[in-house]
């Protein structure tokens, strides 16, 4: 039996090649003619794959959020809290920064999407793990999309013109370099992201640090400030300022990330 002369229509062939397509040339490049057309099928045989074109988003964003390293919440690891969120950050910043054009579809959270629940199961396992507790970790996966999402929406950097004579000195007097900013955009921006990173993480441990466990208390406690007596929890503060009520109704929703 002769081979086909064209690889079979699948869903890994159409993710792969909307995801090109989205990359190349930005979300509203995307619709099931034009896709129809770089895959040299007709339109509807892809919804024998695909119910309609936001599903094949969908499936684009997952396959982003798949590439995110999430090896540094492994039980088995040895990393610190405050460790595995930074490298898990850079992770997730850099696979976003591979296709941005995708940002604003995975900005708005997991939805279904296997991997992307994924992410958000194993940083919010990662935080309860620690010490947190279940309302903070559900706050700092949330915190954490914001920042590194936010960060790859677009570059600080490149806002700026190369035109030196849009800074005139009279109205602007502290821009004298501004017009060299898009030259060097890939060191400010990633400059910019790691010190908004770290800040973000020690003011993390400050909070993590204040509620840390009292020896002194009868049955000791978990790191958080959240008591355990008897395996139930009860009176303590939660890092924030939330009482332990609050986390425990919080207890079985990890954030969307």
């Amino acid at each position: 039996m002769a081979r086909p002369r064209k690889p079979l229509l699948s869903r890994d062939r159409i993710v792969e090649t909307a995801g090109a397509l989205v990359d190349a040339e930005g979300l509203a490049a995307l619709s099931t003619r034009r896709l129809a057309a770089e895959l040299g099928v007709s339109g509807p045989s892809l919804y024998n794959h695909f119910r309609t074109k936001d599903e094949i988003l969908d499936a684009v964003a997952d396959a982003v959020s798949a590439k995110i390293d999430l090896s540094m919440f492994a039980e088995t690891d040895g990393r610190d809290w405050r460790t595995a969120l930074h490298d898990w950050a850079v992770s997730y910043r850099a696979a976003l920064a591979d296709h941005p054009h995708i940002v604003p579809v995975l900005a708005q959270g997991p939805g279904r999407r296997p991997a992307g629940l994924r992410v958000a199961d194993a940083v919010f396992g990662a935080m309860v793990r620690a010490g947190w507790p279940p309302a903070q970790a559900t706050s700092i996966g949330a915190l954490m999309r914001y920042f590194v999402t936010g960060s790859a929406l677009g570059s600080f950097a490149r806002g700026f013109v190369d035109d030196e004579t849009a800074y005139d000195p009279a109205d602007y007097p502290h821009l004298g370099q501004a017009h060299l900013l898009a030259e060097h955009r890939q060191k400010v921006d990633e400059r910019a992201f790691e010190t908004g990173l770290r800040a973000l993480l020690d003011g993390l441990l400050i909070q993590y640090e204040s509620s840390a466990p009292d020896s002194s208390v009868p049955g000791g406690s978990v790191p958080g400030g959240v008591s355990v007596s008897e395996g139930s929890v009860s009176g303590g503060s939660v890092p924030g300022g939330s009482t332990s009520d609050s986390s425990a109704s919080d207890s079985s929703a990890p954030a969307e990330r």
